[in-house]
């Protein structure tokens, strides 16, 4: 019983991590993922990491203990919301594409969010799900995972970075990161739509008999499949230099909560 009393608040610690990581992090946090293997995964996890990391530290479970709680759920969502970025690079790409190529009303409902998607930004979030998997992209999200007890142990200072800033300045730096990938990811299409309606344009000048807005959806439609075709080998190296680019934010992620708060 004394074993259990000194280990529970440290794995009760370490659980909070790792179950905040997984609520949002890519792939595991998913719909189609059964809610028993994510607590199931989530226990194990956190057991393993209490045996290897958890057995070396001491916690007293004073009045601070529900701010230590906190404070590693923040982390954990912090390390998931970092990850989750670059896959949110993927939709907001399709819902530039959709809104050139006349899909902008198509949006469906995605089954692995149950939020509402954008058409070709649910096909390339697919595509890139299973480039992640065959990479093994998921084993290196635990192992991030677990790394990050010896970059941000359990007594960090993530409150005083959070009160200097480097977070907030970190996840704007992120978004602006992310933001240009999706504009960088679309541009092809959206340029070859805009020459499109270009070409439109100086189709219902010369020859005012055509009804442009009759023919012009199905041949932008028909442009924007072609060069989704033609791209579509290609994605392969997008999505691997997208995910390296995550797991590079990750690692400045663990730089700067390992670093002094100033």
């Amino acid at each position: 019983m004394e074993l259990v009393y000194k280990g529970f608040p440290i794995f009760l610690l370490i659980f909070c991590r790792i179950t905040a990581f997984f609520v949002v992090a890519p792939v595991f946090s998913t719909r189609n993922v059964p809610k028993t293997f994510k607590i199931g995964l989530c226990f194990f996890v956190s057991l393993l990491v209490f045996l290897t990391y958890g057995m070396k530290q001491t916690i007293v479970p004073d009045a601070e203990y529900i701010l230590a709680i906190i404070r590693e759920i923040l982390a954990g969502v912090l390390l998931g919301f970092a990850a989750y970025l670059f896959f949110a690079v993927i939709n907001t790409a399709g819902s530039f594409i959709d809104m050139q190529m006349g899909f902008g009303m198509a949006s469906i409902i995605d089954p692995m969010t149950g939020a509402s998607a954008p058409l070709l930004g649910n096909f390339k979030g697919m595509i890139a799900t299973l480039v992640f998997l065959s990479i093994n992209g998921h084993h290196y999200l635990l192992s991030a995972l677990l790394q990050s007890y010896d970059w941000i142990p359990l007594s960090n200072t993530l409150f005083l970075h959070l009160k200097t800033g480097s977070i907030s300045t970190f996840l704007v730096q992120m978004f602006a990161q992310t933001f240009m990938l999706a504009l960088q990811m679309s541009a092809p299409l959206v340029a070859a739509m805009f020459l499109t309606d270009v070409g439109l344009g100086f189709l219902a000048r010369t020859a005012p008999q055509y009804n442009v807005f009759v023919i012009g959806i199905p041949i932008k439609i028909l442009v924007g499949f072609l060069m989704l075709a033609v791209l579509m080998p290609g994605l392969v190296t997008l999505y691997e230099h997208i995910f390296a680019q995550m797991f590079d934010a990750m690692q400045k992620l663990f730089s700067i909560l390992q670093g002094p708060a100033s």
